[in-house]
């Protein structure tokens, strides 16, 4: 491992309750690659911010958190996964909460397995990644959801879509395992009530992992994205998404940034997103010991 610290992230990995690694790897990317250099931009805009959440009442410096630096990535992106498989596993079994800072899509596959037994998963996310196979891969980063549905789960939770082919809208009518609300469905029904429904789909999970692709948010928000989707949701959605299922979170993961695309607002905001989720899952915890 190598890399700077994400700040705050001063504990060991023994001590912390979140460990942080970045998975520098874009080797998928179909329309502009650069999310490789995400990790990087992410850890350089965390020190922007204070270290007190007056929303939630925590003092990010008084929570146990490691950054573990980057992983080793390979330029074929099956090599990558298993990688990321181990590193991801480590962390889970040593009981932390693993955070991934892509990268691409494709990297989630791997933070998901790690996990033994029943999980489900929610997903912010502009496309469906629902085919099975794309550009001759079947670990492309159009593919992720696909095989984290097949494979893993059977509670799928995506919001913010508004990009896929005629067969992944047909695979997702079909398939009792995907709940799926498009951007249009979270402005017109708003963010609470889509959550609610959520929510209630995900009552039986015990835990949930969730995964932040950033073209979820509208590039008015977010410029700097491999692939970019226009008519998205607000930062403001993606943060309520994420405190609402912090108490059930055992993992989180931010990618698709590229930060050439922009000026540092993607990661930017992907980092302080990250802070968020650390906040909001502490305090979650944190109450439950009271």
């Amino acid at each position: 491992m190598n890399g700077n610290n994400f700040a705050d992230a001063g504990s060991s990995f023994d001590e912390a309750a979140f460990v942080l690694y970045g998975v520098p790897f874009d080797g998928t990317s179909s329309f502009r690659a650069g999310s490789k250099w995400a990790p990087r931009e992410m850890r350089k805009a965390s020190y922007n911010f204070e270290t007190y959440n007056g929303d939630l009442d925590v003092n990010l410096c008084d929570v146990p958190v490691h950054d573990m630096g980057d992983c080793e990535v390979y330029s074929n992106v099956d090599d990558t996964l298993d990688v990321v498989y181990d590193v991801a596993s480590r962390i889970v079994k040593a009981g932390k909460i693993p955070i991934m800072m892509g990268g691409e899509h494709s990297l989630t596959y791997p933070c998901v397995k790690a996990y033994k037994g029943k999980i489900g998963v929610v997903v912010m996310d502009a496309h469906y990644d629902l085919r099975e196979e794309y550009g001759g891969l079947k670990n492309n980063h159009a593919c992720v959801s696909r095989h984290i549905i097949e494979d893993i789960t059977d509670k799928y939770v995506s919001i913010g879509i508004r990009s896929g082919t005629k067969e992944e809208y047909e695979y997702v009518k079909d398939n009792k395992k995907i709940r799926a609300y498009s951007a249009d469905d979270v402005y017109s029904k708003g963010i609470e009530a889509i959550l609610r429904e959520a929510g209630a789909y995900m009552k039986g999970c015990d835990r949930v992992y969730v995964s932040l692709d950033m073209d979820a948010i509208d590039p008015a928000y977010a410029p700097g994205l491999g692939t970019p989707e226009p008519f998205g949701i607000t930062a403001r959605d993606v943060r309520s998404v994420i405190r609402y299922f912090a108490p059930k979170a055992a993992g989180f993961d931010v990618v698709e940034i590229s930060p050439e695309y922009d000026h540092g607002t993607a990661a930017l905001l992907g980092a302080k997103l990250i802070r968020d989720f650390i906040a909001a899952k502490w305090k979650s915890m944190h109450a439950k010991k009271v």
